[in-house]
């Protein structure tokens, strides 16, 4: 390989492609580089370009990664190497697309739901109902650039509700990890606000860079960037070993590797989601057609003209007219002197006397 090749680089989003292709991490490349793993980000961001002997040892380095991926990818029967042509791929049907996204992403993403909420069932319900409604949205999801950060995205948003306080299964809290380092940990993570949990756990352990981190969490990069060196000084100052940003991200991943955090099946997903749209569906026709029964009765007994009110003064008609005392019948005489010849109950009634 010349030199000019060497010093030759493919762009940014090729260079973190051929890192994921060859099932290395940041980590991994940035130690065979003698590197951070911050400058690997940068390499693969676009934002910064290694130069000089760096520059050549990471040229080769994806050169072997793309070499590799193309013979894995030209790997196959005798015939179809001697063609030197590619087996035509059969596009994967919705479901097929859905299944692969949701075995790539549903595992991590139920271990970093977790490290926001401490709660293992609300992370794996967080995550179904994220993919529940990426099922329903398929359409929209799939032609969206990034399919797993949308899933992402809306899983933290169902996790972070402060709704699930009021429910009854989550009141109580869960049993804390077993280990006294990561117990620690998820205690300081909880007590940071969600902001701040949020940016830390994408860009320190998922590994997103800035902008990114600032896209996912719908804020500005100037703001993304103060709750994470807020977050990084509350962790450091409860924890100092981990005041190191490296240190940090690998005990991220240890804490949320130590639980035993299993994602459903994605047919059970999927018949979820369905049954769900069903649902709302039958919902929504019951609706309208209590609304139209509604309104039809409202027709129905609403008066048909309009009746003015009568004004004072003026002749109602249709009402009998008021009658006027007349005689006592023998009955209610009789009545009246056997009630006035008895004695009222009391004190004698006293009559006063002539001198």
């Amino acid at each position: 390989m010349t030199q000019r090749s060497a010093a030759s680089l493919p762009p940014p989003d090729e260079r973190r492609r051929l890192r994921e292709a060859g099932s290395l991490t940041q980590d991994q490349v940035a130690d065979r580089m003698g590197v951070t793993r911050e400058t690997v980000r940068a390499w693969e961001n676009g934002r910064t370009t290694p130069r000089g002997q760096r520059r050549e040892a990471y040229a080769q380095l994806l050169g072997s990664l793309m070499e590799e991926t193309a013979a894995q990818k030209w790997a196959g029967e005798p015939e179809v190497r001697e063609r030197q042509q590619p087996p035509p791929e059969r596009p994967l049907s919705p479901a097929q697309a859905f299944d692969a996204l949701y075995a790539f992403c549903a595992p991590a993403l139920v271990r970093q739901t977790y490290l926001l909420t401490g709660r293992r069932e609300l992370a794996r319900e967080s995550v179904e109902q994220a993919f529940q409604l990426a099922w329903q949205r398929w359409p929209e999801v799939a032609r969206d650039r990034d399919p797993a950060g949308w899933v992402r995205a809306t899983a933290y948003d169902f996790a972070l509700s402060p709704w699930h306080r009021f429910r009854p299964r989550y009141r109580h809290p869960e049993p804390p990890p077993a280990d006294a380092s990561d117990r620690a940990l998820l205690d300081v993570l909880l007590k940071l606000p969600p902001p701040q949990r949020r940016t830390l756990v994408l860009y320190d352990g998922v590994g997103l860079d800035l902008p990114e981190t600032a896209a996912e969490s719908e804020a500005s990069t100037p703001a993304t960037a103060r709750r994470l060196l807020h977050a990084r000084a509350t962790v450091a100052d409860r924890l100092p070993p981990l005041s190191d940003p490296a240190e940090l991200h690998r005990r991220l991943a240890e804490l949320a590797s130590a639980e035993r955090l299993r994602a459903a099946k994605p047919v059970t997903v999927r018949d979820g989601s369905e049954g769900r749209a069903r649902f709302w569906t039958r919902a929504a026709i019951a609706f309208t057609v209590a609304l139209i029964g509604t309104t039809a009765l409202t027709l129905r007994t609403a008066p048909t003209h309009y009746e003015p009110p009568v004004p004072p003064g003026a002749t109602v008609r249709g009402v009998p007219p008021r009658v006027a005392p007349g005689p006592l019948s023998g009955a209610e005489l009789a009545l009246r002197a056997k009630l006035r010849s008895q004695m009222q109950s009391g004190p004698e009634r006293l009559a006063p006397q002539q001198q």
